[in-house]
């Protein structure tokens, strides 16, 4: 369909119509009293972005198809439990879950104790903004907002999140920038836990992409190393399986993952820059009821702050310092 400006002039009364960028506030469970963001680009993507939890995005779909994992704490504002693994106690899971600024992984002690994938999912944003209007010939849906993710005597971090669309598009782009605002040097750690599942994920699904070094985490992972690019049914006691991927970057100096589903004839394409993410993280977890696929491009492997510093691989952000991420989700319509 062509959704030019020229072609729809005079044929709608509203632009929402069409697509639309709504704001609104829950009222019910866990997530009460929760700011969301709902986005539909006209037909192709729609999904929900968090303001309250450090502008994540939850549910999400292509023309009405599921494509993310949803856990029992789906939507919660719950306060952060940083003990340990209690972070799983308030994940919801989704398209998104920002883990980070200070630790990425497991629990760990580095000058400070840091929970599992750190605090930058609970905190809730500032000045957030929705814009929907036409930019030139194009019509744009956007969501903006900025975390702080900051402790007297210790870092001053700043994370300001752009999640933009257009109408009629296969693709949605997360722009991140992250800034020190402090006086001193901070470790610095961000990983996009995004979280994909049936019916995308399924039996017969695989990964499609050219070669390149892939790193199974532990001897676990290493057993099934051969088949880390299929995806297979639900299995019962399944024990999650991590790969670190190296993958190239093209001339745009993006790298991408792709999942290709033959039985919906859908591919998933994860695009990311490949200066300011290194790493790309697969979460292979083909449990019953826990049967999600991670895609997960960072900046660090998923190991804790203090492994990460141990093997010389730990980032950090100098004062003043601003460092720019881009992620772009599309979906492929195969014939």
């Amino acid at each position: 369909m062509d959704f030019s400006r020229k072609n729809i002039y005079g044929k709608v009364g509203a632009m929402r119509q069409l697509a639309s960028v709504r704001r609104a506030v829950l009222d019910d469970g866990k997530g009460r009293g929760m700011r969301i963001v709902d986005v539909n680009n006209g037909g192709k993507w729609s999904f929900t972005v968090y303001p309250d939890r450090g502008m994540d995005i939850g549910e999400a779909a292509f023309k009405g198809m599921p494509l993310v994992w949803l856990t029992p704490a789906c939507g919660t504002a719950e306060s952060y439990e940083p003990e340990n693994f209690n972070w799983l106690r308030s994940w919801g899971g989704g398209l998104l879950t920002g883990c980070g600024l200070l630790n990425v992984g497991g629990p760990c002690e580095a000058g400070e104790a840091h929970g599992l994938h750190g605090r930058l999912s609970h905190l809730k944003a500032e000045e957030v903004n929705t814009v929907s209007d036409w930019e030139n010939d194009v019509y744009k849906l956007r969501v903006s907002g900025k975390v702080y993710h900051s402790k007297v005597f210790g870092e001053v971090l700043r994370l300001t999140r752009t999640i933009s669309t257009q109408l009629g598009s296969n693709s949605l782009v997360i722009e991140d920038e992250v800034t020190n605002l402090g006086y001193k040097e901070s470790p610095f750690m961000l990983l996009y836990h995004m979280n994909f599942s049936f019916p995308l994920v399924d039996d017969g699904a695989y990964f499609d992409v050219p070669e390149h070094p892939v790193t199974p985490q532990n001897a676990h992972a290493a057993a099934g190393l051969d088949d880390w690019d299929k995806i297979t049914a639900p299995e019962a006691g399944f024990v999650e399986q991590i790969y670190y991927h190296d993958l190239p970057a093209a001339a745009n100096g993006m790298a991408e993952m792709k999942l290709v589903n033959p039985k919906l004839k859908l591919a998933l394409r994860v695009a990311y820059s490949r200066d300011t993410l290194p790493y790309l993280s697969e979460w292979k977890q083909m449990g019953q009821g826990e049967y999600v696929l991670g895609i997960e491009p960072g900046n660090c492997i998923p190991e804790g702050q203090a492994n990460n510093a141990a093997k010389g691989v730990l980032k950090t952000i100098a004062p003043g310092e601003t460092v720019r991420h881009k992620v772009v989700l599309t979906v492929d319509e195969l014939v």
